[in-house]
């Protein structure tokens, strides 16, 4: 559709860029975060992923998770709880504290998965989390797929 942005003009190796856009997340009734000063990273066939700086995630709510993984590109990640009140979310954001340098913009900022929350949004747009257990895109109605993540999309 006219106006929207293909995900297979995304570059390949990703890259990391500022963007302006309002992202919003809300869990039971908190708004776990609120930015206007994410990095978004790009990769062929990604939906984006949005990382957020740690100022405009709301204090006490993140709790360091175990284990961790690694990117070609972006280096080791660092895994995050989200806990409100006794409710826990596990493992539902990753951060680089030492990423590589092409994506140095990522350093102490936290992306998440959009899946486990009420409600993510980019510019009032509530997002459909990119599928696949590991993928953590989130998808408006201004990108254009197909997406990777789906059954057979593996090898793309």
């Amino acid at each position: 559709m006219p106006g929207q942005e293909s995900v297979w003009a995304y570059p390949r190796p990703a890259i990391a860029q500022p963007s302006g856009a309002h992202v919003l997340i809300v869990h039971a009734g908190v708004i776990v975060a609120d930015t206007r000063s994410a990095v978004r990273t790009l990769e062929t066939s990604h939906p984006p992923s949005y990382y957020i700086p740690p100022s405009d995630i709301a204090p006490g709510l993140l709790r360091r998770a175990r284990g961790g993984s690694f990117c070609e590109w972006k280096g080791d990640a660092t895994y995050w709880d989200v806990v409100i009140g006794a409710q826990i979310l596990p493992r539902v954001g990753w951060s680089y504290p030492q990423p590589t340098p092409p994506f140095e913009g990522l350093r102490d900022h936290i992306a998440f998965y959009a899946g486990p929350f009420d409600r993510c949004s980019v510019d009032d747009e509530t997002v459909e989390p990119q599928v696949g257990g590991f993928y953590g895109g989130w998808i408006t109605s201004r990108l254009a797929g197909p997406f990777k993540g789906g059954p057979g999309t593996l090898t793309w």
